[in-house]
């Protein structure tokens, strides 16, 4: 079965939680890896997705340790929503 890896970098403006993960992770930039295997049998390439991570970088707060989290890719992208919509209403910084 062929597989493949699509990378991504997805960007939080406020501290979010991961469902199941338990922790308050911080704003930033965070890479995303999204696993997909080939759907054999059909006249076409297509490709479902089997699994999402999202990488946590090291920090004093978890020992220096870097994390890959498994993540349903619907819980990733209402949490981007999420931070989108929160960064949209915010009032932004007067100069």
């Amino acid at each position: 079965m062929l597989a493949r890896t699509k990378h991504r970098r997805v960007h939080f403006n406020e501290p979010f939680v991961i469902p199941d993960f338990g922790e308050t992770v911080p704003p930033g930039d965070y890479d995303v890896d999204e696993d997909e295997e080939l759907i054999e049998g059909i006249s076409w390439l297509a490709y479902r997705r089997v699994a999402t991570f999202i990488k946590l970088p090291a920090t004093p707060e978890n020992k220096y340790r870097m994390r890959i989290v498994a993540i349903a890719p619907e819980e990733l992208e209402r949490l981007i929503t999420v931070d989108r919509h929160r960064a949209a209403i915010s009032p932004s910084p007067r100069s």
